[in-house]
């Protein structure tokens, strides 16, 4: 049955959440690393997902199922393995910080299929959307922030290596303190984008049903939040800093800006 797949899946989905943390805390630098444990449950979530896939097989008599959502689920459940594969030869275990979170909201896009939760009041509905839409909000809020300190981090080195400083540029951070503010604020640019993300998505699945996924603006959504978990994979597993770090923060806002106004328009 149905239920039994999504059962599993949503079970899997639960322990690919650990994974997510993991990269949380890498992007905050907080507190010990999260590796070892997310690794573990991340393993047991693979064997839970093959479980939910041999279940769809089974119901629709063929393998691979057909559909959106189980196509999703078979390419989470593929990029999965293949992590364990790399991981288990060359220990490249940087790769969980960009993978982690992408399988986990790959698989919960795939798990949000089925019946649909209905909302006990409308006042439980309009709070949701309230939620949702602070936490996007703040977002970007701390996407500009390390936008305008990547620049200025930008200004500041240019500055030096010209030796040249202007008096207008005197009173700019130095090098370090910058490099340090992008890090924060992108860390939690990233957070809370992550949460707005899966709030969202949680809310229009309870709000419309399965059709939640073909809303354009889901996917520009998750479009956005896959380029801000990129930019954080690049800092943290790639070292990206100076010019580089600085023109991907910039193209991050731009488009995170053109997601909202597109966001604005299509309500």
């Amino acid at each position: 049955m149905q239920e039994m797949s999504v059962f599993w899946l949503r079970a899997a989905v639960a322990l690919y959440a650990v994974g997510l943390f993991h990269t949380i805390q890498i992007a905050l630098r907080r507190g010990a690393s999260l590796f070892r444990p997310a690794l573990i449950a991340f393993s047991i979530a693979i064997v839970l997902h093959m479980v939910a896939l041999v279940e769809a097989g089974r119901l629709a008599r063929h393998f691979p199922p057909g559909g959106f959502h189980n196509s999703v689920s078979l390419s989470a459940f593929i990029l999965g393995v293949l992590f364990l594969l790399v991981y288990w030869r060359y220990r490249f275990d940087s790769l969980a910080v960009f993978l982690f979170p992408m399988i986990f909201v790959m698989t919960g896009v795939a798990a949000l299929q089925g019946p649909a939760p209905h909302w006990t009041s409308s006042g439980s509905r309009s709070a949701w959307l309230v939620f949702h839409i602070i936490l996007v909000l703040l977002g970007y809020a701390a996407l500009i922030l390390t936008a305008l300190a990547s620049v200025f981090y930008l200004i500041q080195e240019r500055q030096l290596k010209r030796k040249k400083p202007m008096a207008l540029l005197e009173k700019l951070p130095p090098l370090g303190t910058l490099d340090n503010l992008i890090s924060q604020s992108l860390g939690f640019g990233f957070v809370l984008l992550t949460v707005g993300v899966v709030t969202g998505g949680a809310w229009a699945y309870i709000d419309t049903g399965s059709d939640w996924i073909s809303d354009p603006r889901v996917t520009v959504a998750i479009a956005n939040w896959l380029f801000c978990l990129l930019m954080v994979f690049l800092r943290i597993a790639a070292g990206w800093r100076g010019r580089k770090a600085a023109a991907m923060a910039v193209t991050i806002v731009a488009f995170s800006a053109a997601s909202w106004a597109f966001h604005y328009v299509r309500q």
